[in-house]
């Protein structure tokens, strides 16, 4: 069985993701709250709620296949602040990134390494904290890429995250996880700048991973949106007219084409401020926005349904948050609205870490030599 770390861990979402063939040596979070709920799902032993500034090598148990972290995208965000890696919150990288190099000096640094953030982390302070990351990977030892994946090829959210993997520079990369260019599904324009803005001996680390694109069939809100919430209520009529009230003629317009359209649509809102006036803006084509946190900045979502004359509205509710997650329905979610929208809204897509489990890093980690044991 593979092993790993989790740090920044959350709800333990990129554990969901790497399944069952993996085992947990080690996980991490500063948030009791977020902690309550890794406790809850996945037990207790693996965990340390603390500051990770305050952990050290000799806290990590082994030697882990691979380390995740998710580390926070607040100053990164467009959303926030964009203090970039100085800032408090994004700036933990650097508390993860000792534990590495204080692993590598023990002899057992991870094989592998995921980062995942925004995709303003290729372009923070015009690319250079994408280089400072890049040189501190280099550094270590390990060669490595980034790709942005939407989670909108797994579920019906918009949600596009870059994932930068490293692998030990002493692995043999079998051929058919690396291609010679970059790949259109995996590799923007934004990827391929921050890969061409890096010094030359660092180019020389990348590798341009090669994944193929998820076969399952989609789901769309209309899957994933509850007829009875739990946890929300509805909004009366007056708070639903305040809603349109709120829209510009292009956003009405999708409302009354929804009402014609002969079926029930579900759409999402998001409430905006344009020009200094706020807005409501909605979408019926199926996907739901970028799940946020209220401190990254944005608004919580609202569902709006449309049923031929019928319009009605609420929240997003917890169990429907999670689904755009990719959580299973057997996730156990906190009891408090905000907690378990907060859980979701700042987790990793479920699937999204499958799919990059099953097409990299186990095909990767599969192919080293095995060491043969010694006859007793």
């Amino acid at each position: 069985m593979k092993t790993f770390y989790e740090f920044f861990a959350g709800g333990g979402m990129a554990r969901a993701g790497l399944g069952t063939g993996w085992n947990c040596l080690f996980a991490n979070d500063f948030s009791q709250t977020k902690a309550n709920s890794y406790r809850t799902n996945w037990g207790d032993k693996d965990l340390t709620v603390a500051d990770i500034y305050t952990l050290t090598a000799n806290d990590l148990e082994a030697q882990a296949d691979l380390a995740w972290a998710s580390f926070p995208c607040q100053d990164l965000s467009l959303a926030g602040s964009r203090a970039g890696l100085k800032g408090n919150r994004s700036g933990s990288f650097w508390g993860f990134w000792k534990l590495v190099q204080e692993l590598n000096s023990q002899g057992r640094k991870p094989s592998t390494i995921i980062l995942e953030n925004v995709y303003g982390i290729l372009t923070s302070h015009e690319g250079k904290d994408f280089e400072i990351i890049a040189k501190a990977i280099a550094a270590e030892g390990y060669v490595f890429g980034a790709m942005v994946i939407d989670a909108v090829h797994f579920v019906p959210q918009s949600r596009p995250r870059v994932f930068i993997v490293c692998t030990d520079a002493k692995l043999s990369i079998p051929k058919d996880q690396i291609a010679r260019r970059p790949q259109p599904a995996w590799h923007p324009t934004k990827v391929i700048g921050a890969y061409n803005s890096l010094p030359k001996a660092v180019r020389a680390k990348w590798r341009w991973w090669k994944m193929p694109a998820p076969t399952h069939q989609l789901q769309t809100l209309d899957d994933i949106v509850e007829a009875e919430p739990k946890g929300v209520a509805w909004h009366t009529k007056k708070e639903t007219n305040k809603l349109l009230s709120m829209m510009t003629p292009l956003n009405r317009k999708k409302v009354l084409e929804a009402q014609q359209f002969g079926r029930l649509k579900v759409g999402t809102i998001y409430k905006r401020t344009r020009q200094g006036i706020q807005r409501a803006e909605v979408r019926f084509d199926g996907i739901a926005g970028c799940l946020r946190t209220p401190a990254g900045g944005s608004s919580r979502q609202i569902i709006m349904i449309v049923d031929g004359p019928e319009v009605r509205s609420r929240l997003l509710s917890p169990r429907e948050a999670a689904r755009l997650m990719g959580l299973p329905e057997t996730y156990k979610l906190p009891e408090k609205y905000n907690e378990a929208y907060h859980l979701a809204g700042d987790g990793v897509v479920v699937p999204v870490v499958a799919h990059i489990s099953q097409n990299i890093l186990v095909p990767i980690l599969d192919a080293r030599p095995q060491v043969k044991q010694k006859a007793a």
